[in-house]
């Protein structure tokens, strides 16, 4: 009997201690488990959302399409999205939000022609927020009547006997666009405009009786959808002006010396003619007479005139300034071998240009021309 008490005894006494045990290794499991937890928790709350794919954009870039925005791919979650549609420049260098656009789709409109449209996205999670956009699409265009992205322009200085110059600014629509230009008089205010009369090039030279007044551009743009007309701002108040040392000729022209061509206009040896033409025979001279003008169509004199032959089957004259009236005259003298036959040609080269300018450059003008020969 005290052999079973011994025993029943001895079992009491271990069970408790199996127990605490038992206990003590599930707190540990426990404590690891929280400990392990934390430590994943604190690793995934620090950093904000990062982007593992860039934000995309499809559909075409025209007015009344609509584009979608891809957000991309992103880690760090959970995230939350915002979305924002931008209009920025051909650099893509100046974006501005468009108002409302908050969506994944955006319909174009009329106010993003000529802009390039960028998708932007922001990803938000507990620990910050990270903000990646798309790659800008090409240009916004139309397919319909042509619509002006940029006003037309004049530059130049409103000056009697400057030149002025009509930008027609930037347009979309249905290719191709093509223009044309009516330059208008108007009063010092820029009303009470009339149309200037052969004025429908890009460019006018200012006249005396354009003294006082202001002027303006209407360029109409035409596609196979419709035309549309726009007006540029009036310029200041022409000014008496003119050209540094400008005559007037007999003949109604105007001469100017080679100083006063600036270097953003060129001189052209406008007419050459030949005495006789055709040329018969080795034993008569030829009379060239050259004349030069710039691209403003004054008479330039003083310029420097070079003629040859080419290949050299004259003699070649010594260089000449122009006169008063922009002419030069030269006689040459053809060599044995100057060719005299039927149906051919020979070929001259002459050169106008200012004294003191680079051989190869400055406002020099150039041009080859042709003398018939008949046997």
């Amino acid at each position: 009997m005290s052999k079973r008490a011994s025993t029943r005894g001895t079992a009491l006494r271990r069970r408790p201690e199996v127990v605490i045990a038992g206990l003590g290794a599930a707190i540990a499991a426990l404590l690891a488990g929280l400990a392990l937890g934390s430590g994943d928790a604190q690793a995934q709350g620090q950093a904000a959302p990062q982007n593992t794919a860039e934000p995309t954009i499809s559909g075409t870039p025209e007015i009344g399409m609509t584009l979608t925005g891809n957000r991309g791919s992103w880690s760090g979650d959970p995230i939350t999205y915002a979305y924002a549609w931008l209009r920025c420049d051909s650099a893509v260098a100046s974006c501005t939000p468009v108002a409302n656009a908050t969506g994944t789709g955006y319909q174009l409109t009329s106010s993003d022609a000529g802009w390039r449209m960028v998708f932007r996205v922001t990803a938000t999670n507990v620990d910050g927020s990270t903000t990646k956009a798309s790659n800008a699409t090409a240009v916004v265009g139309s397919t319909g009547a042509p619509v002006a992205t940029k006003d037309p322009s004049v530059s130049g200085t409103p000056a009697v006997e400057q030149r002025l110059t009509a930008d027609p600014g930037t347009w979309t629509g249905q290719q191709p666009i093509t223009f044309t230009f009516r330059w208008l008089r108007c009063d010092g205010n820029g009303n009470n405009c009339v149309e200037i009369s052969g004025a429908t090039d890009d460019q006018y030279v200012v006249k005396s009786s354009d003294l006082g007044r202001t002027l303006r551009v209407r360029i109409s743009a035409r596609n196979s959808q419709g035309e549309i007309a726009k007006l540029t701002p009036p310029t200041a108040k022409v000014a008496a002006g003119g050209v540094p040392g400008a005559i007037k000729l007999p003949n109604g022209e105007t001469s100017i010396p080679a100083t006063s061509v600036p270097a953003s206009e060129r001189l052209i040896v406008a007419n050459v003619s030949f005495s006789p033409s055709p040329v018969r025979s080795r034993s008569t001279p030829i009379t060239l007479r050259v004349k030069v003008v710039d691209t403003r169509g004054y008479a330039v004199r003083d310029v420097l005139v070079f003629v040859r032959a080419t290949p050299v089957v004259t003699s070649t004259p010594v260089v000449q300034k122009t006169a008063e009236d922009g002419f030069v005259s030269y006689t040459v003298q053809p060599q044995a071998d100057f060719p005299i036959r039927n149906g051919y040609s020979v070929q001259f080269f002459v050169k106008a240009y200012r004294q003191g300018d680079n051989p190869l450059g400055g406002v020099a003008g150039y041009r080859l021309v042709q003398v018939p020969t008949v046997r």
